[in-house]
């Protein structure tokens, strides 16, 4: 990894006209937007509209967010942007690495961990937080505002119809949930689900040390492991949720235990699925296959 941004810095700084981000005028007038994963890069997008150019960079669903490697290419995007989207708690470490170590002057960096008080160690699957969606679409629109002052009513409009239109399918069956099942214990495989859980009302009986092991690739505790088996084994859990994008041989065996329980089994991921959909219709199809296996 050191060797890769080692590189991409060395290219970076040998290239000409890259100690200031380019004018916007480059893209007709438009801001120049960078977001590490295209779950960010899909809301950027949607409220920057017309006025804004948005690249993501970690797009493949294959690709695992947390061991990724970037690339040169990679450095020169977060080069050239005026504005910048990271994750940040640890899950994209790359990202700030690159910006480090290519400092631009004007660029304005959005770290959304920071924006909410995470930090590595932290639950870092923060676009799982109705909430915190919310809170990241009115900043994007301030910042945006603040990088196109010309344009500023026009982000402020479009991240409202974003949150009141867009997003209204997938509020609406996050409030469903919470409607009709509120309080029902279901379990999971990670702590990816923990923020969906809370917005939804559910009561994820999962033990948080299981969650937080599997999200980071490590192998749960003893007590841990057999908590998760035995709410399975005597159904105490109405759904099961697990990252389809990290599946363990164990993992998977999990899986098949709940299906054999007749305990239904959703499958959420951690980046757009297909590649192409936009923030609000992965979400809700998700949340569409939780309704469902809850009862409807």
């Amino acid at each position: 990894m050191k060797g890769v941004v080692a590189l991409a810095a060395a290219i970076l700084l040998s290239a000409c006209g890259l100690s200031q981000p380019p004018s916007a005028g480059a893209d007709g007038g438009k801001v120049r937007v960078v977001a590490a994963e295209n779950f960010w890069g899909s809301i950027a997008a949607q409220v920057g509209g017309s006025r804004a150019v948005v690249t993501s960079i970690i797009v493949n669903p294959s690709t695992d967010p947390h061991s990724y490697e970037a690339t040169p290419g990679d450095a020169r995007l977060i080069a050239q942007a005026q504005y910048v989207i990271v994750n940040g708690a640890g899950y994209d470490a790359w990202a700030p690495k690159l910006i480090a170590a290519n400092p631009v002057a004007g660029r304005t960096v959005l770290t959304i961990g920071d924006l909410f008080g995470k930090s590595e160690g932290d639950n870092p699957h923060m676009w799982y937080s109705p909430a915190y969606v919310d809170q990241v679409i009115e900043r994007i629109a301030s910042d945006l505002a603040k990088l196109d002052p010309a344009d500023a009513s026009t982000f402020m409009q479009q991240s409202e119809q974003y949150r009141t239109v867009g997003l209204k399918a997938y509020h609406d069956t996050i409030g469903m949930i919470r409607q009709k099942y509120a309080g029902t214990k279901v379990g999971a495989t990670e702590s990816i689900f923990s923020y969906l859980a809370e917005g939804t009302g559910l009561d994820l009986v999962t033990p948080y040390g299981y969650l937080k092991a599997i999200s980071e690739g490590t192998d749960p505790g003893a007590a841990d492991k057999a908590e998760v088996e035995n709410e399975i084994a005597n159904k105490q859990i109405r759904a099961f949720v697990f990252n389809s994008q990290n599946s363990t041989p164990d993992i998977q065996g999990l899986v098949d235990r709940a299906t054999s329980a007749g305990i239904p089994v959703v499958k959420i991921t951690e980046t757009l699925v297909p590649a192409d959909a936009t923030f609000q219709d992965w979400q809700t199809a998700q949340l569409k296959d939780l309704l469902r296996a809850l009862g409807g």
